[in-house]
């Protein structure tokens, strides 16, 4: 199943230690500096080759430093940056992320990030033909909100599975779902998006994660949960729920893991697993495999790992 993944592509500047800024200009020592990459279309993407699946990314860079440097890291990932377009003009977008084991607070400048437009997407899809389109950081490009529905529409005629993860909306307004929702196959929020998205839909949205999920489930996607150290929650348009936990490990980074977690369900589905509940066990996984080390993608999962932790635990394949 060849899968395009659209969205963000950017180097990340992940610090840890005392990363609680204070001003008076206090100067902080910190216990580490990298510079990895990020964006959570690539960080789906780099889960997704390592996995196995046959995988493009259609994102936006910058002819400048950071746009050469996100170029090299996609390619030490193994993705195929064919789709990636240059734009002369404008900065790539850069994330400084402060990590600590438990949160993280991310600053990002979005640079040529947003620029990236329906258009561009639907060439894409023609030349790429995919049987699968992962859509990650919607509120980060908002050239595709306006023609996403008409596309979507396009896309379920042909047949092609489609998921979203919208990440967080840094307007926090959460606009311009209600086209969205009804025309995907699969949308994955973690909790807090879960409740800021299901807010509107809910019967109460201070009630369980369960609740809210079949509330978004009703309008047509399969609803995909990511809840950190609680595992993975799954609800579908026919009102059945399924939870999975998550493996115990030691935390070093959550950056990245959501996109670990789902480049594993999709990935999944690429090989042809049809249970909700196996697909959350290669998420969950994933996910927590993520943490161990710094970066979105500095310990995501190789298929032949997961797939022989998977059978250690005795799943059924």
């Amino acid at each position: 199943m060849h899968t395009l993944v659209v969205g963000d592509t950017n180097p990340d500047f992940i610090l840890r230690g005392d990363v609680k800024p204070r001003f008076g200009q206090a100067e902080q020592l910190l216990s580490s500096a990298e510079l990895v990459l990020g964006g959570s279309a690539s960080i789906v993407a780099a889960g997704l080759v390592k996995l196995e699946v046959d995988t493009g990314l259609l994102a936006t860079i910058g002819s400048d430093y950071f746009g050469t440097l996100t170029e090299t890291y996609l390619a030490e990932c193994g993705i195929d940056t064919s789709e990636v377009l240059r734009t002369p003009n404008g900065a790539t977008g850069i994330s400084v992320i402060l990590s600590q084991p438990d949160d993280r607070s991310i600053f990002t400048y979005p640079g040529v990030i947003p620029t990236l437009s329906i258009d561009a997407v639907r060439d894409s899809i023609r030349r790429a033909r995919p049987q699968h389109v992962h859509f990650s950081s919607y509120f980060l490009v908002p050239g595709l909100a306006t023609g996403l529905p008409e596309l979507l529409d396009e896309l379920a005629v042909e047949g092609v599975t489609t998921s979203v993860d919208t990440n967080w909306d840094p307007s926090e307004q959460w606009t311009g779902l209600d086209e969205i929702l009804p025309r995907i196959t699969h949308f994955m929020p973690n909790r807090q998006e879960l409740r800021a998205v299901g807010a509107g839909y809910a019967d109460d949205p201070a009630g369980s994660d369960e609740d809210i999920a079949l509330a978004l489930a009703a309008i047509g996607p399969v609803v995909i949960v990511k809840r950190g150290s609680e595992g993975g929650l799954v609800a579908t348009p026919q009102g059945h729920v399924h939870t999975v936990d998550v493996p115990d490990v030691d935390v070093v980074d959550t950056t990245g893991a959501g996109d670990s977690f789902n480049a594993a369900y999709i990935a999944a589905m690429a090989h042809g697993v049809d249970d909700h509940d196996e697909r959350l066990r290669w998420a969950t996984l994933a996910g927590s495999h993520s943490v161990t080390r710094s970066g979105g993608t500095g310990a995501q999962i190789q298929l032949s790992e997961l797939t022989a932790t998977l059978d250690d635990a005795s799943v059924t394949r």
